[in-house]
């Protein structure tokens, strides 16, 4: 007979050792799992006992709202146009008047217009360059030996006539005794060509310079 015909099969057997510390392993692990639950026992039979006591409501949904009904829009009406009517002012009559003896007064009677008034006339008068003649001019004698000199500028009106009306001094030569004496001599001695607007003499004012030098004498 061969060697592979003799072969038996041979099983494993447990060891009992092994099987018995697994059996003690899960007899305590299930003892130490009941200890656990049984202080919550009572516990959880209340919750239960309140879960099936509960009563449940069901809220009914709320109906369907309908949708709104369609606008209509309509056109604005315009506005019918009010007709204008014109009214004629009536003539007004003026206040009848009375007298003190209780009759009518003559009307009122309108008021005359002036007449035009020439442009020139009464006019203010106008700034020119005019030509003057000059008398020969008087030194002060305190001035003369006092060796006054200087140059006054003079703002002269004059009329229609040439004749200065008024003189007033516009720029001092530094010396009173020589801006008045300058002032004096061209009120009362010169004569002016008088200033034309239009082919007549009006009033005008001018400038006129005076020097006093020594050395020109």
């Amino acid at each position: 007979m061969s060697s592979a015909s003799l072969a038996v099969p041979r099983h494993a057997h447990p060891d009992a050792a092994r099987v018995a510390a697994l059996s003690t392993a899960i007899a305590i692990n299930l003892v130490a799992l009941l200890a656990l639950l049984r202080p919550m026992a009572p516990q959880l039979a209340q919750q239960i006992q309140q879960v099936r006591d509960m009563t449940i409501h069901w809220i009914p949904l709320p109906p369907k709202a309908e949708p709104p009904p369609d606008i209509e829009l309509k056109p604005i009406p315009k506005p019918m146009p009010v007709p204008r009517t014109h009214v004629q002012p009536q003539p007004v009559s003026p206040p009848v008047a009375l007298t003190d003896d209780g009759n009518t007064a003559a009307p009122p009677v309108p008021p005359t217009v002036a007449p035009a008034v020439e442009p020139n006339a009464g006019a203010a008068p106008i700034e020119a360059t005019l030509a003057y003649r000059a008398v020969p001019l008087k030194y002060p004698s305190a001035a003369l030996r006092a060796h006054m000199e200087g140059t006054v500028v003079l703002k002269v009106l004059v009329d229609e006539q040439g004749v200065p009306q008024e003189v007033t001094v516009e720029k001092s030569s530094g010396y009173a005794l020589l801006d008045r004496s300058a002032r004096d001599q061209v009120l009362h001695g010169w004569r002016f060509q008088p200033a034309t607007v239009s082919g007549k003499a009006v009033r005008a004012w001018a400038r006129v310079p005076v020097s006093f030098n020594v050395n020109q004498l």
